[in-house]
């Protein structure tokens, strides 16, 4: 597979050129090759450059037009297709190819899982020279209506008959002119076209750029970012709506922070996990996951590989909400939860002494992008550790390990973790975090550990971005000395080239004697 990532480009269908001679010197056959980070078809010209083809898959001969140029490399689209690939499936979407929403589904899901756990495998071994000892199976759930959480942007248009209620369209600022959605909840992707009257009725339709969808177990909230004050007509029409189809509504005239609800006496919509008995109330602009079902599975699997035991002491960090952090306390000694948003802490501590689970838990605000080896050693001595930060990885995190044990490889990685791996003008943007990382070597006791730190002897590491869980896999394991033990992948978003993915590192037992 092409492993260069690419930001979504290309023009709308009113941006394309139609002078006919243009177009037909644009037109050509030729072979997909691979799929890239956006699941787009990877082909070469005779001259060697990169194509990247919209819907194309390995194996298929298509004609295709350039949508958009470099000089090392084209995005197109398929004109004409000569046979199907094995692994094409007539995509479920009428909007597919128009909206951005999707980019796999026309491939068989068993294949999208397939393409996901080589991305993950790729990343581990050409960006960390590394290959779990076991590869887990993927962990999937429903494939479709399992999206709880969305944003969707709302954009007056006159020129296509009003407001418009959706997702972007492919590699372009306008708005998917979308009528259904099928990753969307059926109750939810219903919602789109009253919700393109209801805000096309309101005064100021040109002024509620964004809905944004929150669902707990059983409540549905919108968020309706709101940059003009609302009359009290228009509230009334809120609430008609929301009595009308079972929905909560809550408004954002700033930044998160000022969300509230139209009416105070609403509850706070909440998700469940039932295996571990508890209740996650939540604000709807919290970060939870979009897919219950796959995150119950998730949370269940993540303290599996971590083995925890009875007393045992465990530091959840990047913790948020507390998605792990409280079913960690219903199965081990102690569980410190370290996050950032001081908001989310105090909301975890809620649901912790909701939970009966408060004198088993604390929490700690701190910026884990700024983690040093001391600031582990004030966080105190674990058994088990577990991971989930956000799309930039933990390298801080790792990094502060290896020093506070006093071990680090022949060479350190860059000051500035900047990935630097991707081809000249390959693309305008490539993946985060994507550093190279040094081949495999004995870590090397060094000065500078603190003394007596002890280190955890297991780390699970939760991940949304297996080009940054790759390179700290490289720090942990090249210079911390932890063994890769098992890695997978999690289908949080079917239908999508997101992959999300579990790790698990141990601390081989020292040799007697040495």
């Amino acid at each position: 597979m092409n492993r260069r990532s690419t930001r979504r480009g290309g023009h709308s269908a009113a941006n394309r050129s139609t002078h006919p001679a243009a177009a037909e010197a644009e037109l050509e056959w030729l072979r997909v090759e691979s799929l890239d980070l956006e699941a787009r078809g990877v082909a070469h010209r005779a001259d060697g450059k990169v194509v990247f083809i919209h819907d194309a898959l390995p194996g298929e001969q298509v004609r295709v037009r350039v949508l958009r140029g470099k000089p090392k490399w084209e995005q197109a689209e398929v004109l004409q297709r000569r046979g199907d690939a094995s692994t094409r499936v007539k995509p479920r979407c009428e909007h597919f190819g128009t909206c951005g929403g999707c980019s796999m589904q026309h491939i068989e899901l068993r294949a999208q899982l397939a393409f996901k756990q080589r991305t993950l495998e790729d990343d581990l071994r050409h960006l960390a020279q590394l290959r779990p000892e076991l590869m887990l199976r993927p962990l999937a759930g429903p494939d479709w209506g399992y999206r709880r959480r969305a944003r969707l942007t709302v954009r007056l248009v006159p020129k296509k008959g009003g407001v418009l209620v959706g997702f972007h369209e492919r590699g372009s600022s306008y708005v998917a002119d979308m009528r259904s959605c099928q990753v969307l909840p059926p109750s939810v992707s219903a919602l789109l076209l009253p919700l393109r009257a209801l805000v096309g009725s309101l005064s100021c339709p040109d002024r509620l750029p964004q809905i944004e969808l929150a669902m707990g177990d059983d409540s549905t909230v919108l968020v309706l970012r709101n940059l003009q004050e609302l009359d009290a007509r228009d509230l009334q029409l809120l609430r008609d709506f929301a009595a009308r189809h079972g929905v909560q509504w809550w408004l954002q005239p700033g930044g998160p922070q000022t969300a509230h609800p139209l009416d105070e006496q609403q509850a706070l919509p909440a998700y469940t996990l039932p295996e571990f008995g508890l209740r996650m109330p939540f604000r709807p602009t919290d970060f939870t996951q979009v897919n219950h079902s796959v995150n119950r599975a998730l949370v269940s699997r993540a303290l599996r590989l971590l083995q925890v035991a009875p007393g045992e002491r465990v530091a959840d960090w990047f913790c948020g909400l507390g998605n792990f952090t409280l079913p960690l306390a219903t199965r081990a000694g102690f569980v410190l939860g370290v996050e950032g948003s001081e908001s989310l802490l105090a909301r975890a501590m809620d649901n912790a002494r909701a939970s009966g689970l408060g004198e088993r838990v604390a929490f700690r605000v701190s910026n884990l992008f700024e983690a040093d080896a001391s600031f582990l050693h004030d966080c105190g001595e674990f058994d088990k550790w577990l991971v989930d930060p956000p799309r930039e990885g933990a390298l801080a995190l790792c990094k502060a390990l290896v020093r506070a044990m006093g071990r680090a490889g022949a060479a350190e990685l860059a000051p500035e973790d900047a990935p630097h791996d991707a081809p000249e003008d390959a693309s305008e943007e490539v993946t985060a975090g994507t550093a190279a990382v040094p081949a495999a070597q004995e870590p090397a006791l060094v000065c500078g550990g603190v003394p007596g730190f002890v280190p955890p002897r297991r780390i699970v590491y939760v991940s949304c971005n297996p080009a940054t869980l790759a390179r700290d896999a490289g720090v942990l394991v090249h210079q911390g000395g932890y063994a890769l033990k098992a890695a997978g992948v999690v289908n949080m978003f079917p239908h999508t080239s997101h992959v999300e993915s579990i790790a698990v590192f141990e601390l081989p037992e020292e040799p007697v004697g040495g």
